[in-house]
């Protein structure tokens, strides 16, 4: 083993997954060293994920991806409740149209039970609309999963990263990793422009490009096809439409569209499923949107007679195999952590546990950091929650917290400053948009986008 590596464990891609690993292992008297390509945190296919807290229930029974997301999800939402990430608690019904979908829900509540979710229940059609007015006609009946949920995409990996940066993490923004190579007795060198970096054990979170990073060391066990959703955000006018999430029976390729709330109050349509070539094409396709919207006419037609607000898409993960990619080679002390898909927000946190698990059991040593655990707590960006503008005792404070931004977000300078400022500053507007909210809303910053783009601008807080 060389005398002098720079690091003790090196993280590749800091998308939801690799900031919980960070977070994890920083617990520990660990040189952690966390390495994202682009310019922040969560930026990739985490801030374009369906955003749903999963139990787990649809997860294919005895894979790790059922374990870890029905772990995960009792785990996140705890971590969420004490650091104020975003979570609403508002139950799923899962949806049958015909009598073929209706045939699969005795199968659909075996597996459930097998997953662990046994407070799952079928609804009939009276029911069904009672609790969902707005649903269009013809539905045959449902399966009520109460323990599903809403978290926000953009809060949780920051919040994972700023704990990780809290405890002593190195983290690397714009620092992709070009080449991977192993060293004489043991240990890593990953090339990236600003220079090498050596590390005794080495993570593999690059998600889109996990395979590509483990055929650098010598694997060719999974192909990372991406499968581009597209969704379709509408108006804030259009939540009160929807009570739950609207679940549809799932595919073998496809969860199916949804239409759900989500945690800033508006009702979010999709996602579509389709395989693509290129791990950068994000880009909203016409087929795609009217495919959406006829959809949306048939779950819920009053949906369609309201304003939207956004349209985005993101990449998933997908592989050739039907359960996470997740291997941990001892000897070399290499952890492969590919093929997450959507789930991975939900499970997050359990990977990151077994990661850390599979990594001492390979001679990582995980001495406790002693004292208390960095103490923080994030700024709400949650319609349910009270939001700085709302706080009259913060505004006597601080009076930037009452002068408002961006108006169709109802979004504060006070609330700018500190995304410019602390422990992991906002960089670019990107960023900025999921720490605040600002630029997100109906004018999608004509007035606000100005003024957001000065203080970027100035550097300063």
């Amino acid at each position: 083993m060389p005398d002098q590596l720079d690091t003790d464990v090196a993280i590749v891609g800091a998308g939801v997954v690799g900031c919980a690993i960070a977070r994890e292992l920083t617990q520990f008297e660990l040189r952690v060293t966390l390495l994202e390509a682009g310019q922040d945190v969560g930026a990739g296919t985490s801030k374009a994920n369906t955003a749903l807290l999963h139990t787990g229930f649809d997860a294919k029974p005895d894979t790790l991806e059922a374990r870890l997301v029905a772990r995960g999800y009792a785990l996140l939402g705890e971590y969420a409740e004490r650091v104020g990430i975003p979570v609403e608690r508002t139950g799923a019904l899962l949806v049958a149209w015909d009598e073929e979908q209706l045939a699969e829900f005795p199968a659909i509540l075996v597996h459930a039970r097998a997953n662990g979710s046994s407070d799952l229940r079928e609804l009939g059609v009276e029911e069904l609309y009672r609790l969902e007015p707005h649903l269009g006609p013809g539905a045959r009946g449902a399966i009520d999963v109460p323990g599903e949920g809403l978290v926000c995409p953009f809060t949780t990996p920051l919040a994972y990263a700023t704990e990780a940066v809290l405890a002593g993490c190195d983290l690397r923004r714009g620092t992709p990793v070009s080449s991977v190579s192993r060293l004489d007795g043991g240990g890593f060198r990953l090339a990236t422009p600003a220079g090498e970096l050596t590390s005794r054990y080495v993570v593999n979170a690059a998600g889109l490009r996990s395979d590509e990073l483990d055929r650098m060391l010598g694997y060719d066990r999974f192909t990372v096809t991406p499968r581009r959703g597209e969704l379709i955000v509408f108006d804030k006018l259009a939540r009160p439409l929807v009570r739950h999430i609207v679940l549809a029976v799932p595919t073998k390729i496809t969860k199916g569209v949804l239409i759900a709330p989500t945690v800033f109050g508006n009702v979010m349509l999709g996602p579509t499923a389709d395989d693509v070539e290129r791990k950068d094409d994000t880009g909203s396709t016409q087929r795609g949107l009217d495919y959406l919207r006829a959809e949306g006419a048939r779950i819920m037609p009053e949906l369609l007679e309201h304003e939207v607000t956004a349209v985005y898409a993101g990449l998933r993960a997908a592989t050739e195999h039907a359960d996470y990619q997740l291997r941990v080679h001892a000897p070399e002390g290499y952890a492969c952590v590919g093929g997450i898909r959507s789930t991975g927000l939900s499970a997050s946190m359990a990977i990151a546990e077994h990661v850390r698990e599979e990594l001492g059991s390979a001679g990582l040593p995980l001495e406790p950091t002693p004292g208390r655990p960095p103490q923080f707590r994030m700024p709400n960006v949650g319609e349910a929650g009270e939001r700085p503008y709302q706080r009259r005792e913060l505004i006597e404070r601080d009076d930037e917290y009452g002068r408002i931004v961006c108006f169709c977000e109802r979004v504060s300078s006070g609330e700018i400053r500190d995304a410019l400022g602390g422990p992991l500053p906002a960089v670019d507007l990107d960023g900025l948009r999921r720490r605040t909210r600002a630029h997100m809303g109906r004018c999608q910053g004509f007035f606000c986008g100005a003024e957001l783009a000065a203080r970027l601008d100035s550097g300063a807080p």
